[in-house]
């Protein structure tokens, strides 16, 4: 059997960040449509027999009615193939969910909060999912397959062995439980990071986010393409996303004024299809206010700018002095020596400390 599993879609998530560029948050959420669209694409062009989605397709406080049409339409396209969906933390199966509101196409089957079993001719399929924003039982204790000659797929949002309390609040499932039990494949969803082939026949897989949320997630995001028998099992990653986002250093050590900065980031030889976060590192010789810098800078594509420099202290010349930095300065020193802390540490704490005397 052909199966493609996607996660964390997000539709109409509002992309915060980038709508502090020229409303760029709009044309990402027509980035995610024509995403899913090549989705469904692929899926027509290589009849695949199955379609998993392991919840958060969508964002239940900010999904609109014609989104959900727009998808729907697309299910349309692919009659023959059969649609799972397990809603996850930001699209719980509650009462005002569009899961439960809106007429979906008949080869959409969406799970409720309890396991449901459901008997094809090529495979038995499992699959739950969140009826709240948080989901706290382990329903798989005590679980058993019914039929275990045959293939086996469970279908969830949730946490792999996460330890920290937060994590038990988003469903919290266990790789070796879900070995025992035997299932051939459990497609997951909420990892918003890529988890396939990284051990030997691997078969718990979190696909990550189809497209990228923001810088937090770097790298290629799309789908998993799987061909499952009962022995054996072939999983090959579909890049989605035709935009990535990436972080750019750029040392300012050399550059003595604002505008001197500004020239030389609006010169930055860029990729179109990416957004960009310019990490500012070196020593400063000047105030940097990030706001302002964004007013000049001419590329869209530019999201944020952060700064990760240091202060330039020459601090031989700032003790010879008799004022406050002087003393200041004095004291930190006398102190550090003394108690033979780290070079770096002496240098954060007095960058702190100027920083606090400049701004009295």
């Amino acid at each position: 059997m052909k199966f493609i599993h996607m996660a964390d879609m997000h539709f109409d998530v509002p992309f915060t960040v980038l709508n502090s560029r020229n409303k760029l948050g709009e044309k990402r959420r027509l980035e995610q449509r024509e995403a899913f669209k090549k989705v469904i694409n692929y899926i027509k062009e290589n009849n695949i027999e199955y379609l998993f989605i392991s919840g958060d397709f969508y964002e239940h406080e900010y999904i609109r009615k014609t989104t959900i049409e727009y998808i729907n339409n697309l299910f349309k396209e692919i009659p023959n193939t059969k649609i799972y969906i397990s809603p996850g933390n930001h699209d719980p199966l509650i009462n005002s969910s569009m899961y439960k509101l809106f007429n979906w196409n008949n080869n959409v089957h969406i799970f409720g909060s309890k396991i449901e079993h459901i008997e094809n001719e090529e495979c038995d399929i499992y699959g739950y999912g969140f009826n709240d924003f948080y989901y706290k039982d382990n329903v798989l204790e005590d679980f058993k397959i019914i039929n275990k000659d045959k293939i086996n797929i469970l279908i969830t949002h949730g946490t792999l062995n996460g330890g920290t309390i937060e994590n038990m609040e988003y469903n919290p499932l266990y790789k070796n439980q879900l070995k025992l039990i035997g299932f051939d494949y459990v497609a997951l969803g909420h990892i918003h990071k890529i988890d396939y082939n990284n051990e030997e026949n691997q078969r718990i897989v979190y696909p990550g986010s189809t497209i990228s949320m923001g810088f937090d997630e770097l790298g290629k995001h799309g789908i998993i393409l799987g061909e499952l028998d009962k022995n054996n099992i072939k999983l090959e990653f579909i890049p989605i996303d035709n935009r990535k986002f990436k972080e750019l250093e750029l040392n300012i050590s050399e550059i003595n004024s604002e505008e001197e900065l500004i020239e030389k980031i609006n010169n930055l030889n860029l990729e179109k299809n990416y957004f960009y976060k310019v990490i500012l590192i070196g020593d400063k010789n000047f105030e940097i206010n990030i706001y302002n810098l964004l007013k000049y800078i001419l590329n869209e594509n530019i999201i944020k700018i952060k700064n990760n420099t240091k202060i330039k202290i020459n601090l031989e010349e700032i003790a010879k002095n008799n004022n406050l930095k002087g003393l200041f300065v004095r004291e930190i020193l006398e102190e550090f020596n003394k108690n033979n802390y780290d070079k770096e540490l002496l240098k954060n704490a007095l960058e702190i400390g100027l920083d606090v005397i400049d701004k009295k």
